[in-house]
């Protein structure tokens, strides 16, 4: 079977990760796949080159209208015939849903990667086209929730499948973490991490904010930032303005996001909304125990007490008092609770059990239509 991927872009995000990870999955397992990408591809060439998966651009530019996208997706599509086109992030999944008027595709699935994607317009684009598509989906229940709620997508054409995460690369490796820390010039104390993109929903001054409390009474903390971002340099202002210059590193874009897990004492997202977030696996997969915002499907993802810590969103003395809490824990009690927090991910979130599902739901869907039996034919 053919199946096409489209994503408004490429770059260093959570939904880019997913989907990578799922065509690459499904090339081994002998679908013949495609991703198209709205704009030019920033990051991933050269992993889908590697893995026998060509990558088109509509050469979109970022916030700019194009109808003429329309026209070149159509004509890929007329070109390549794909049994099942499955877009990723609001802009794709509506393009790719009006180009079904134009070309007749088989199977047509559109996923959702938050709990709120931006602007009440969006929510009612997504109800009005709601006919050319298949099936929705959202990686996180709470996300699935919301959008039947708001009137975003009708009960029963919604449903959630999760992010999935491979466990054989982000694991516990106390030895890599040793040498991380090494390379970083970070001989002891407390070492919290956060990675991803500087961006409004990430809400990073109210970590900030948090861990310039946390100081206060653990003087011997520091925090380890990695990525990139709109907001970086405001961020960075920031931590000088609290006097936190000397305990908070940015790393930029890391290549070795496992390794530098692994270098950590504990993960923290300040998160101001989420969908269901792919670096909160990698942490617990890692084996981090977490402080986390209660927003999106974080609370799916950490269990409250077990192997971690949830708190309200945008509430800067909650979180510092639980980033507290955790640092002040023994040893043996954060490594119960990264146990726990890394059986959950194998149980639930493995990357292999999330392809299975999605192929499940591809099958499915060309089978209710009799597409089998006509391609058989």
């Amino acid at each position: 079977m053919k199946i096409l991927f489209v994503i408004t872009g490429l770059g260093y995000g959570g939904a880019e990760t997913q989907l990578i990870n799922i065509a690459i999955n499904l090339k081994e397992r002998g679908w013949d796949v495609n991703v198209i990408s709205m704009i030019p591809p920033q990051t991933f060439i050269k992993e889908l080159a590697a893995a026998g998966i060509s990558v088109e651009t509509l050469n979109m530019s970022p916030g700019v209208p194009d109808p003429r996208a329309l026209m070149r997706l159509v004509k890929i599509l007329r070109l390549w015939q794909p049994d099942v086109v499955h877009s990723h992030m609001v802009h794709a999944n509506l393009l790719t849903r009006i180009s079904r008027i134009f070309y007749r595709i088989p199977v047509v699935i559109s996923t959702a990667h938050n709990i709120n994607e931006g602007g009440r317009w969006r929510e009612i684009a997504y109800r009005l086209t709601d006919c050319l598509t298949d099936i929705t989906t959202n990686v996180s229940h709470a996300a699935v929730k919301r959008y039947i709620q708001v009137g975003a997508v009708p009960k029963g054409k919604i449903i959630c499948i999760p992010n999935g995460i491979d466990t054989e690369t982000f694991k516990p490796n106390q030895a890599v973490g040793s040498r991380v820390r090494n390379e970083l010039g970070i001989k002891e104390g407390f070492v919290w991490l956060a990675v991803g993109r500087f961006e409004a929903a990430k809400d990073y001054p109210n970590m900030l904010r948090a861990f310039k409390e946390l100081t206060g009474k653990r003087p011997d903390v520091m925090l380890l930032l990695a990525g990139q971002g709109s907001l970086l340099e405001e961020t960075m202002k920031l931590s000088n303005e609290l006097g936190l210059k000397d305990k908070v590193r940015f790393l930029g874009i890391r290549r070795d996001v496992p390794e530098v897990m692994n270098a950590a004492d504990a993960y923290v997202m300040s998160s101001a909304w989420e969908g269901l977030p792919m670096v909160l696996l990698e942490a617990s997969a890692c084996a981090l125990p977490v402080v986390v915002t209660d927003v999106g499907g974080n609370c799916e993802i950490i269990l409250d007490e077990k192997s971690g810590y949830i708190v309200p969103s945008q509430d800067t003395s909650a979180l510092a008092r639980a980033m507290l809490r955790m640092t002040d824990l023994s040893e043996a009690e954060r490594k119960r609770m990264s146990e726990i927090g890394r059986i959950h991910i194998e149980i639930h979130y493995r990357l292999e059990r999330v392809v299975d599902q999605w192929e499940r739901l591809y099958k499915e869907l060309l089978d209710r239509k009799g597409y089998k039996l006509k391609r058989r034919c």
